[in-house]
């Protein structure tokens, strides 16, 4: 068999002899000699004994990790139940609601967890590792489409009779050695492109810092600011505080009871409809409202429309600017608009980690939101207006090469994982031999 990595080369394994149905869909064809066993014949449900001297721990994409045990209260983690490195832990909550995150984990270490997780313990002699990637291709391909009630919640009775391929063991210790070397390689790989991506980020912001503060003559005079994060900036160059520049408006407020279905309202930007530096539209992020609107409400091209307000702190200060094609829409009252006649120079220096820095450094543990005084207040360099154009026209050019290689490394990231879950896949259920 041959699979195709990321790098569109072709790797080559050797088959088993002979093959045979496994009668089980997410498995397929297995090697003729290895059995299947039922899941409750392979493991057993851990009974729950407690222990306040562990720390806290959850399932977390896979893995095993440690929860603030600050953050839990003694009466809750006395219902916690203990988990040894060495066991299985399975999250059995909400599987309609997630259908992302990985649910299984190998434990490697000893915690306490919420009593709402599974436990299983292997009650045959077989190789825990091989297990874990099993478990894993288990997880992804079969175990969502488990589960009972409105949450989808799974029990250990609802899986004991699932049917699991159980080669001989000395295959399930090469076959988990092969995928433990192998899958680390790919992690590795994944983390020198991503490494990459970053490097290509900060080299962005760097180009917008130097290019907004100092401009593109680098011969030109230079005198101080009076702004710190400005800095020196060209003497021919001003520096005004937003307020002069534009106008900053509050979206709309409704209610509830405001809201309505496409074709019957106004459609309203939210947080969630700004997607890196562009309005992103989609079933879960667009929301429609009936009541009239004030057409200073309404967004304008070349508005740029700003989260000013938003439950994760991260998200504050994200912006978009407003094309034609957005026109027609109004912005809710977490978001900001920022109006002005040179918006498309201004939104090179607000669609930047400058302006993420500055929003959130007006944040409070009390107040999470970037108000409009705030805004209105941070000073930024404002050139003539032919370097406005010329800035704009070259920062949207380096900006969007950046983006194209950054691009380029994502997809490249996606292939690496494909190729892993291929591997994984391939290597379980017995597709290819690797020993």
């Amino acid at each position: 068999m041959m699979i195709k990595n990321s790098l569109a080369k072709t790797v080559s394994f050797e088959n088993y002899d002979n093959y045979k149905q496994s009668g089980v869909e997410w498995l397929g064809d297995i090697p003729e000699h290895w059995v299947l066993k039922r899941f409750k014949h392979i493991f057993k449900e851990k009974k729950a004994t407690s222990n306040l001297d562990l720390n806290c721990g959850s399932i977390s994409f896979g893995k095993v990790v440690f929860k603030d045990d600050e953050k839990v209260p003694e009466s809750t983690k006395r219902s916690y139940q203990v988990l040894n490195k060495g066991e299985f832990l399975i999250n059995p909550l909400n599987l309609n609601y997630d259908l992302i995150s990985l649910r299984i984990a190998l434990s490697d270490k000893d915690v306490v967890v919420s009593s709402g997780y599974i436990i299983v313990q292997d009650i045959i002699e077989l190789s825990k590792d091989y297990y874990k990637w099993l478990l894993h291709i288990f997880d992804v391909a079969f175990m969502k489409t488990l589960g009972a009630g409105v949450r989808q919640t799974l029990s250990f009775n609802l899986i004991a009779n699932t049917e699991f391929v159980f080669p001989l063991l000395k295959e399930q210790t090469a076959i988990a050695q092969f995928l433990d070397d192998k899958t680390t390689k790919i992690d590795q790989a994944i983390a020198i492109k991503e490494q990459q991506i970053n490097l290509l980020k900060e080299r962005k912001q760097i180009l917008i810092h130097k290019a907004v503060t100092q401009g593109l003559n680098p011969n030109v005079s230079l005198k101080d600011s009076g702004v710190e994060w400005i800095g020196e900036i060209p003497e021919h160059w001003e520096v005004k505080p937003l307020k002069y520049i534009g106008n900053s408006i509050i979206g709309l407020t409704y209610s509830p009871n405001d809201l309505c279905d496409e074709g019957n309202g106004t459609l309203v930007f939210r947080s969630s409809n700004l997607f890196q530096g562009k309005i992103k539209y989609g079933e879960k992020e667009n929301v429609y409202v009936k009541s009239r609107i004030s057409d200073k409400l309404m967004v304008k091209e070349d508005d740029i429309l700003i989260c000013s307000r938003n439950g994760s702190r991260d998200l504050i200060g994200k912006c978009a600017l407003i094309s034609n094609d957005d026109v027609g829409a109004s912005f809710g009252a977490f978001t900001t608009v920022f109006r002005s006649e040179i918006n498309p120079y201004i939104f090179c220096i607000l669609n930047s980690s400058i302006f993420k820095a500055l929003s959130g450094s007006f944040l409070t543990s009390t107040i999470n939101q970037l108000t409009i005084g705030n805004l209105n207040s941070i000073y930024v360099p404002v050139p003539p207006k032919e370097e406005r154009e010329k800035l704009k026209h070259y920062i949207n050019n380096f900006s969007q090469k950046i983006e194209t290689a950054i691009g380029l490394k994502q997809q490249e990231i996606e292939k690496l994982k494909e190729y892993k879950n291929s591997l994984i896949n391939s290597c379980v259920t017995g597709k290819v031999k690797v020993f």
